[in-house]
């Protein structure tokens, strides 16, 4: 069972004709336009691209690299547009970052133990297939960072406030992906509604914590987590501060594709170490569940 949204087929929006396309063929009704191929949404972007990175290094040809960097700058561009409609001013006050990510969050499609330990046969225990996980979601967070501090390299760069606003809201995603991850690795998933799982898992990346297994296990703790005022403000403070932390790869002469990816890979890094420990000190309800995940 996934945490937020289970994967699959993914929504279909059409979209115009791209310009010189074929006219429609004799058997197509003019009035009927061919279906336009699906644009994914942040959550399935964000998937995509951590479950990609998660392949070893050494599935990596060096002539990929490009074409993963080249897929984390497309996702910053599909998130400034949706910065964009906010307006730059409401963009820096953070509340349009806050509200994309509260609503991007319960898309984001979270992976059950299971389906994690089918991808990973070769992950034997926890711990391995949570250092896959984690390398994963740091290789992303590197590749987005890289992909903005490319633009910022630019002469005129464009917008850069907003670019590095889509570039934390983004890492934002995979940082969050990542902790609910964890969570299933370790046994003590959030079984409550899906509101209470977005706050839940909202909460903790705010905070850089594991989630506090008190609240996973009694009903009124997960009655607590209501994604209300006080987590929206945690979530707030995160992201302000995570997108001024970000602010000097926008300096050309200073920073650049390089620096952004290090300073994302060693932020994202971080985070996941905090969460495991805290993770490690939790009991699973369940003695059992690593190897129930395994069978099937």
């Amino acid at each position: 069972m996934g945490v937020f949204r289970r994967g699959g087929r993914r929504s279909e929006r059409p979209g115009p004709p791209e310009p010189g396309a074929p006219d429609p063929s004799p058997h197509t009704p003019a009035s009927t336009p061919a279906p336009a191929k699906p644009e994914p949404g942040l959550g399935d972007s964000v998937a995509e691209l951590v479950e990609r990175a998660e392949r070893p290094v050494g599935a990596w040809p060096a002539v990929e690299t490009p074409v993963e960097r080249g897929r984390a700058r497309a996702l910053t561009a599909k998130v400034t547009r949706l910065l964009g409609s906010g307006g730059r001013g409401a963009v820096l006050g953070g509340k349009v970052l806050t509200e994309q990510l509260v609503r991007a969050a319960p898309r984001i499609p979270i992976r059950d133990l299971a389906t994690l330990r089918a991808q990973h046969p070769g992950a034997e225990d926890p711990e391995r297939l949570a250092d896959l996980l984690v390398a994963g979601a740091t290789r992303a967070s590197g590749t987005l960072g890289a992909g903005v501090g490319a633009v910022a390299m630019l002469p005129a760069p464009p917008a850069i406030p907003v670019e590095i606003a889509a570039e934390t809201l983004a890492v934002a995603a995979v940082e969050i992906k990542l902790i609910a991850e964890l969570h299933e690795v370790y046994g003590v998933p959030v079984r409550g509604s899906g509101t209470q799982r977005t706050a839940a898992y909202l909460a903790a990346w705010a905070n850089r914590r594991g989630i506090d297994a008190n609240l996973l296990v009694r009903p009124a703790g997960l009655t607590a987590l209501a994604l209300g005022s006080e987590v929206r403000q945690q979530v707030r403070r995160r992201l302000s501060r995570s997108w001024i932390r970000r602010l000097p790869s926008a300096a050309p002469l200073l920073l650049g594709a390089g620096i952004g990816a290090t300073v994302n890979r060693r932020d994202t890094r971080r985070l996941a170490d905090q969460v495991r420990r805290d993770l490690r000190s939790h009991r699973p309800a369940d003695g059992g569940y690593w190897t129930a995940a395994g069978r099937g």
